[in-house]
């Protein structure tokens, strides 16, 4: 049957297939991101599934346009469209951002002359804050052993507390903690490791004390299991470098054996090494070099963190906040 036409004005768009000329647009858009401007494959990827939703949009409108004949009107009605389905806003803002970053690549290319993502803005949504560990349920995590000896390989539980010690020690993120080499560890007894972080940018972070000796341990027993040819610091069974999947699942299946009552993924490590350090010393500024952000707003959402720590603090503790 075929499609009823929509008025030229109507925000009705379904998601086609992108016109051919869209996808050979958007595979040379991710290329300079992979090849010139070093993007991680992750950031890729997002880019690509994003500004391809775009062109499936733009395919799917009662008159289909390319991306280069979109116009700011067209990008509201996405937008609002996407957001009558049930989208956040802040999914929306990220997709806003993926659209924005592509038009500006293909203006400077002699596309549109107008990049039709600027003064688009996603609807508000609440902010909803990073969740994180409290030291007693980090210090769980990292000290228990509760199945350690059970048939379990001993190389490979050695392995995870290394990861997870630096991973709450330094506050990596995921893709900087499997990119890990062993020249990485040029001045571990120092107390630093060197990571590179978005878009290639190195940066050296502290490793506490705990760090170092469960890195340490795990180099001993690292030999058994690598491959001769392998940099990677962290390796799988197999011996080549491990995957940001199993990072994740190794650590939830820890999480579930030492009993923690809470969903334990990767980046809340980063979120409570930042959010304890936070706590500890008021020092935003080092906070924001440790993580890696490029701007402190990033990293500002950690002081609401600690704002709530104090309010409970208070709301225990003050003889005029206690509940009855």
């Amino acid at each position: 049957m075929a499609r009823k036409a929509a008025p030229p004005d109507s925000a009705a768009a379904v998601e086609l297939a992108p016109v051919p000329e869209d996808v050979a647009r958007v595979a040379a858009f991710c290329a300079e991101l992979r090849d010139q401007r070093r993007a991680s494959p992750h950031t890729v990827a997002n880019y690509g599934r994003d500004v391809t939703r775009l062109a499936s949009l733009a395919a799917g409108l009662p008159t289909p346009l390319p991306l280069t004949a979109l116009e700011g009107h067209h990008i509201r009605r996405f937008a609002a469209k996407l957001h009558g389905e049930g989208l956040s806003g802040r999914s929306i803002a990220r997709l806003l951002s993926s659209w924005r970053g592509f038009y500006r690549w293909l203006v400077a290319r002699g596309g549109p002359a107008a990049n039709p993502v600027e003064g688009v803005r996603a609807p508000k949504s609440p902010q909803r804050l990073p969740k994180v560990l409290s030291p007693d349920e980090a210090g769980r995590l990292l000290d228990g052993q509760d199945y350690a000896g059970d048939g379990a390989d001993e190389r490979l539980l050695c392995r995870d507390l290394a990861m997870f010690e630096l991973f709450y020690s330094s506050g990596l993120r995921l893709s900087e903690l499997t990119g890990l080499n062993l020249d990485c560890l040029a001045d571990l007894a120092g107390g630093e490791v060197r990571v590179l972080g978005k878009r290639a940018k190195p940066r050296i972070v502290p490793v506490g004390a705990a760090a170092r000796r469960a890195i340490d341990a795990w180099l001993a027993v690292r030999g058994e299991l690598a491959k001769p040819d392998e940099p990677a610091l962290f390796v799988s069974r197999r011996g080549t470098r491990l995957s940001d999947r199993m990072v994740a699942a190794r650590l939830d299946q820890r999480a579930r054996r030492l009993g923690l009552e809470v969903h334990v993924h990767p980046h809340m490590l980063r979120h409570s090494f930042a959010s304890h350090v936070l706590q500890s010393s008021g020092d935003l500024r080092a906070v924001q070099e440790m993580l890696g952000h490029a701007s402190i707003a990033s990293t500002q959402v950690y002081t609401h963190l600690d704002f709530q720590h104090l309010a409970k603090v208070y709301d225990a503790a003050h003889p005029r906040a206690k509940r009855k």
